[in-house]
């Protein structure tokens, strides 16, 4: 485990029927506990090539892009797991309350001073939705709307594969005739060179008047000055961000005095909440690859995610 040996997720592995030791010629896994912006983990690897497993800390895998484009440039066969799909519940949940926040005009009321009795707000039940990505945070976003009878369709890279309980599923070359007459769109893509920026100008234009935009995923994803710019001409009805570009967003940034646009620093999913899954995740992936089994949330270091 490293770089440090994290006393729950030690348990974790124990669970899984495996051993913490020393890394050495004889570690044939790896579970990484942080980031990788100093290359520490990529050096692991070079100095030790008999290493079979790598398990990375979170859904998203974009801040190891760099050691994940060099396992795929020399063709590893090496296993690669991110948590993909076990924070999925609270940021599904995350991204909900921001659609229902915003929709209401949650952030002019919260803001507030005087009594302001006007008629603005929307409901969410009978919406157009759509959701651009399709992994564990769409499928448990797409179960929680079902009570709001709401229309869904998700956006995704293979547009043949269905997603469960979306009413339709398209491709990404079909994003425009999906944004056509989204009421909500819910960001929940991984980040990869085909997703960076897709929600630019051109995009935001294309959703209907009125519509609101909710990004749980990257902020890259999104055109942070197409958003900010749509935003004040009126043109879209809101905003719920948990994830920005840059991010942190420095104080001053334009979004953060945007029309009816709510902000939360990054916390759809807490520590408090991540650390109980990721250690279930640890004990499922190692008694799989200590048996042999399946393991879950297998990256394609070729895709990116």
């Amino acid at each position: 485990m490293l770089p440090d040996a994290e006393p729950s997720i030690v348990e974790a592995v124990r669970l899984g029927g495996g051993s913490i030791g020393a890394l050495d010629d004889a570690t044939r896994g790896i579970v990484w506990v942080a980031a990788d912006g100093d290359g520490a983990l990529e050096a692991v690897l070079a100095r030790h090539p008999g290493i079979e497993w790598v398990q990375l800390p979170w859904a998203g895998v974009d801040a190891f892009a760099q050691v994940l484009a060099a396992e795929a440039s020399h063709g590893s066969r090496r296993i690669w797991t991110s948590a993909k799909g076990a924070y999925a519940q609270p940021v599904a949940e995350h991204a909900l309350a921001l659609a229902l926040a915003v929709l209401r005009e949650f952030p002019m009321r919260a803001r507030a001073t005087t009594w302001q009795a006007d008629e603005r707000g929307r409901s969410l039940f009978g919406a157009s939705v759509t959701v651009l990505g399709a992994g564990g945070i769409a499928v448990e976003l797409l179960r929680l709307l079902e009570p709001f009878g709401v229309r869904t369709t998700v956006v995704r890279r293979d547009g043949a594969s269905r997603v469960p309980g979306a009413h339709a599923t398209v491709g990404f070359d079909r994003l425009g005739e999906a944004l056509a007459d989204a009421e909500v769109l819910f960001v929940a893509a991984a980040l990869t060179e085909q997703t960076r920026g897709m929600i630019d100008a051109d995009a935001l234009s294309t959703l209907p008047e009125g519509a609101v935009v909710v990004n749980v995923a990257r902020g890259a994803i999104i055109d942070a000055a197409a958003l900010d710019a749509s935003l004040r001409a009126g043109h879209l009805g809101g905003a719920g961000l948990d994830v920005t570009d840059p991010e942190p967003l420095p104080a001053g940034h334009p979004l953060w005095s945007a029309p009816n646009c709510l902000i939360t620093p990054h916390v759809a999913d807490t520590v408090e909440m991540t650390t109980p899954l990721f250690a279930r995740r640890v004990t499922e992936n190692t008694a799989a690859f200590v048996s042999g089994g399946p393991l879950r949330g297998v990256v394609d270091p070729v895709l990116g995610y």
